[in-house]
């Protein structure tokens, strides 16, 4: 059972799960663009491929899948999903499983918009967002939302462009820079699908925020619902956080693992303001930056997928989490090839 993971960069702790879980019974392949990304040095084979949007990127990939005899192959970067939903069926034509949703779970995911619409139908409340200081500057008048607020890219990735305006000054200038600096980011190219709509502005909701592993088999049925507090966060990631059990946070965990089908692990966030609402703010088809906590606390979600990817049921231990356990993230040096 060999397992390839693509865009691995710094997320050496999920290689060092799938190593611990096949415990011999096979190799974890990492690939990335850089030789000195941290997961490379611990998995047992690294590879470096070219960008994702490099027309032979999918090339590679077919040849490393052929080469290693690669059974599993699973992103870890938001911008290579739709590329790898898009060509599944021509990697996986040797019974290689891409672990990845399909196109049109990425894309209600991945923008903004299409999260809040989704959020809707399902009556779950989304900060009121917008998409012109136009119509900003209306709901302001009107007393619909108030400051601090928040710019940010409708397509976003890794926290790029994020500004909390708080007042009309700060305003429009956080939304003109983002406007004129959004063409030179790693975002440019989804952009250009809406470039009119490409910034959305948020209302800022104050108050505690959680973190979600949604958990759906590898057909999409829903299995598990992990809930954690966020404690800090870190260069827009999670960087301390405590399994609690939430139920109505479950609840709508559960709503959205069963509505949206997608594969695998969802990295899901919500806010809870000082009023016991909750309100969804982004969700992530992918392992994301808070599953080591769930991992650390109890869960085994490479387990699962190992048993699944041999047409077994998981054990019922995969999604159990010890309660009120708190982790905190910090820095340790791994030697890399430069």
């Amino acid at each position: 059972m060999n397992i390839l993971f693509t865009c691995a960069g710094r997320r050496n702790y999920l290689v060092n799960y799938f190593k611990e879980e096949l415990n011999g019974r096979g190799k974890v392949f990492a690939a990335d663009l850089s030789k000195s990304a941290p997961a490379l040095a611990e998995a047992d084979v690294a590879i470096l491929v070219p960008e994702v949007d490099d027309p032979g990127y999918i090339d590679a990939l077919e040849s490393i899948i052929e080469k290693h005899n690669i059974n599993a192959v699973i992103s870890l970067n938001d911008l290579e999903l739709p590329v790898l939903s898009a060509n599944s069926d021509r990697l996986g034509k040797n019974g290689c499983r891409v672990i990845v949703s399909n196109e049109k779970v990425i894309d209600t995911c991945f923008d903004k918009l299409k999260t809040v619409e989704f959020a809707e139908k399902l009556n779950i409340k989304t900060p009121k967002t917008f998409t012109s200081v136009k119509d900003v500057v209306i709901a302001l008048d009107k007393g619909r939302v108030d400051f601090p607020l928040v710019v940010k890219p409708r397509w976003g990735s890794s926290s790029i462009g994020l500004e909390f305006p708080e007042d009309r000054t700060e305003l429009e200038l956080a939304y003109k820079l983002l406007n004129y600096r959004l063409d030179r980011t790693i975002l440019s190219g989804i952009s250009a699908s809406d470039r009119e709509r490409a910034i959305i502005i948020q209302e800022k909701i104050e108050g505690s925020e959680y973190g979600l592993d949604i958990i759906n088999d590898l057909d999409g049925n829903h299995k598990a619902v992990i809930v954690k507090k966020k404690l800090s966060m870190r260069a827009g990631e999670t960087d301390k956080a405590m399994t609690v059990d939430h139920p109505q946070l479950a609840k709508y965990g559960k709503m959205i693992g069963e509505a949206l089908g997608h594969i695998s692990n969802l990295d899901c966030d919500f806010f809870q303001d000082s009023d016991g609402e909750h309100y969804l703010l982004e969700m992530n088809p992918r392992f994301g930056g808070g599953y080591p906590f769930s991992h650390e606390a109890g869960a085994n979600l490479p387990g699962a997928i190992l048993s699944w990817l041999q047409g077994e049921s998981e054990s019922d231990k995969c999604f159990i989490v010890e309660l009120n356990t708190a982790f905190s993230k910090c820095d340790r040096l791994i030697r890399v090839d430069v």
